[in-house]
């Protein structure tokens, strides 16, 4: 049976733990089968035997000291720093806060320095009393120490608290293996390491003096933090580095959370607070922003939220990406409801299989059309959308080019100014008045989506005209990915005071996912709406 992380049984799981530890000392014999298997598990050791410690658990009526039940994003974590080591990787691990990653790095460190001989893993952080202090659970220490205490003796490698636990340093007898603490600018000049772990790595005071002394220390590194804005090395590679190598931990992914904790933490913090560390945004205190991320979270499922049928055209939008880090994306929507968001890399392929895939994409959702980014390598698509067309005669679809520089559509038209505390969206300017392309027009006409959801989801403002809004669905695979896109680009005026989009500032990817998003949702002309408008 499936665990219940929101309302544990845990006295039902020491009693299970009770059993496997009977079965294990009635058959001596079992402990180094079960030693060989964990060494290859590691997660299901952490799950079979661990502990963690929370005094918040007091106050639901639970013991402080519970078992470490993993969920199933733990256990991938678990998997993707085993294999980081094993092919001498760097990574980076991004987190919501609250969501027991540091809990989870020292028992994975203990239960890889119980079973692999020689294992030598460090932990940095900026402030000593956060690796290591007496009797503070904050330190990670601390964890690490009440982690291997409360293993069987059996399976604890010889550990004795009072004998290899001291200041700093955890050794494990039978392996000859060590775990190793450093803080401020002293992370990474001590000994050799398997692993080293950089905690709140985008808090670090003096980070260049500590990205020089690791890279000779070892050759598995691995940062984990909360957001804290760009400015930092933190920020920069998470912009940069390939997917593979970033590891998200976004609070949707903790059964323990629901969107009523969301809304808790809302109510009781600071916006940006929220912003930041909850929702991953790092541009939560830029000015500026597009999007804001409080609208973004307000957005997903607001249909249901709203009572709102989904209804309308079926339509998608294809964002191509050339064959470097760069993705490829395609945005499906019903109406107002974003339905469909994938992206994928466009190495070792060519616009003609980007194009067919955008196809396969429309027949299986009955999308009837999509629109692309003809500005740059998106202009193959139109040759290639007419070959695929001649060949595939049974499907029916329209295609049409977005022109993100190009002119702003009905540049005599009225534009709504954005004003979060105003019932209604008050007319001031034109469009050929206020934006300088096209793509400004565009993701502001989809700022105005989120806002008008936003004031209705949360605000509680009357619905006026549910076809101007927008929800995203919880079931996409990329939510977490998607949500910190769509809260990235921000804007700024021109010489002539009109609005300009910046979609990708400094040290930050290109949005790739938003950009279809941005073009699925972008008006157009009546007279653009005819199939196959090449």
């Amino acid at each position: 049976m499936e665990f219940d992380f929101r309302h544990p049984d845990y006295a039902a799981e020491f009693v299970q733990r009770l059993e496997r530890l009977r079965r294990m000392r009635a058959d001596p014999s079992m402990v180094p089968v079960l030693k060989a298997y964990y060494a290859q598990h590691p997660a299901q050791f952490i799950h079979d035997w661990g502990v963690t410690y929370d005094p918040r658990n007091l106050e639901r009526k639970l013991p402080a000291l519970v078992p470490f039940l993993l969920f199933p994003r733990q256990r991938e974590w678990v998997d993707w720093v085993v294999n980081m080591w094993q092919t001498s990787e760097v990574g980076l691990t991004e987190k919501s806060r609250d969501m027991g990653v540091s809990w989870l790095a020292v028992s994975l460190s203990c239960t890889l320095c119980l079973f692999n001989p020689g294992m030598a893993i460090g932990f940095g952080s900026r402030k000593e009393e956060y690796v290591d202090k007496l009797d503070s659970p904050k330190s990670l220490f601390y964890k690490a120490r009440v982690f291997m205490k409360f293993l069987p003796p059996e399976l604890r490698g010889g550990w004795l608290l009072d004998r290899h636990a001291p200041y700093m340093r955890l050794t494990f007898p039978e392996a000859g293996s060590v775990i190793t603490g450093e803080a401020g600018d002293n992370i990474g000049r001590g000994d050799r390491t398997s692993i080293y772990f950089v905690d709140e790595a985008a808090y670090l005071e003096r980070p260049a003096l500590i990205e020089a002394s690791l890279s000779a220390t070892t050759n598995c590194r691995i940062d984990v933090s909360s957001v804290k804005g760009m400015d930092n090395p933190f920020a920069v590679k998470r912009h940069s580095w390939p997917d593979n190598r970033i590891f998200v931990f976004d609070w949707r992914s903790d059964p323990r959370k629901d969107q009523a904790w969301y809304d808790k933490q809302v109510s009781m913090l600071d916006p940006v607070v929220v912003a930041q560390e909850i929702d991953r945004n790092y541009s939560a205190s830029v000015a500026g922003i597009v999007i804001p991320s409080a609208w973004v979270q307000a957005a997903i499922d607001a249909h249901l939220k709203l009572g709102i049928e989904p209804s309308g055209k079926r339509q998608g939008a294809l964002d191509v990406a050339d064959e470097g880090i760069d993705l490829n994306a395609f945005a499906g929507r019903h109406g107002i409801v974003l339905e469909y968001c994938e992206s994928w890399s466009g190495k070792e392929s060519d616009i003609y299989a980007t194009t067919a895939k955008a196809f396969d994409i429309c027949e299986v959702g009955n999308y009837s059309e999509f629109r692309y980014d003809a500005d740059g390598l998106g202009a193959g698509v139109k040759g290639d959308a007419r070959v695929i067309a001649e060949k595939r005669p049974d499907l029916t679809l329209g295609v049409s080019p977005f022109r993100g520089s190009g002119a702003v559509l009905d540049p005599e038209g009225a534009i709504p100014q954005v004003d979060a505390n105003a019932e209604t969206d008050k007319i001031e300017r034109t469009n050929g008045d206020y934006f300088a392309n096209a793509k400004a027009q565009a993701w502001w006409s989809l700022r105005l989506r989120f806002l008008r959801t936003y004031r209705a989801v949360v605000q509680g403002h009357p619905v006026i005209d549910p076809d101007a809004l927008i929800s995203i669905s919880s079931r996409l695979p990329c939510l977490a990915k998607l949500t910190l896109e769509l809260s990235q680009p921000t804007y700024s005026e021109n010489g002539a005071g009109k609005i300009l989009i910046n979609k990708q500032p400094d040290g930050t990817k290109s949005p790739n996912l938003a950009d279809s998003v941005m073009m699925v949702y972008a008006p157009t002309e009546p007279t653009r709406l005819g199939f196959f408008d090449l």
